[in-house]
């Protein structure tokens, strides 16, 4: 923890806990009952307040099946923007991005103008 919040590298890892937890459709309760744990641990990893072990990086990796790399940005391409990482944990972002994805690509454009003008209708 900073003097001002959880360290920005703790947030990050456990943002990419919480996307990964969530592409693959697992609880926090099947997470932690997996890994021998609590569903509040795990909140607390995803939101940075308590640091993740070298071990409990790796059993977390394994049950989410990918690399103690990605979940710490080791294998992520240059750049990777932090803010895209945060707007995915909002609640509904997987939902909407998988919906997004799964649809063909007049539904993806409808989609789309769909957003922009909502968008556009709030800022007026």
């Amino acid at each position: 923890m900073t003097t001002t919040g959880p360290d920005p590298i703790d947030l990050a890892v456990g943002t990419r806990i919480r996307i990964r937890r969530r592409y693959l459709k697992v609880s926090q309760d099947d997470l932690a009952a997996a890994l021998g744990l609590t569903f509040q641990q795990i909140q607390k990893y995803e939101r940075g307040e308590n640091r993740v072990s070298a071990s409990m990086l790796v059993r977390i990796a394994g049950r989410l099946d990918t690399s103690v790399a990605a979940l710490v940005g080791e294998d992520a391409p240059s750049g990777e923007d932090s803010a895209m990482l945060a707007a995915l944990t909002l609640p509904g972002a997987l939902d909407l991005l998988h919906a997004y994805a799964n649809a063909g690509p007049k539904t993806q454009r409808a989609l789309l103008g769909l957003a922009q003008s909502l968008l556009a209708a709030e800022e007026d």
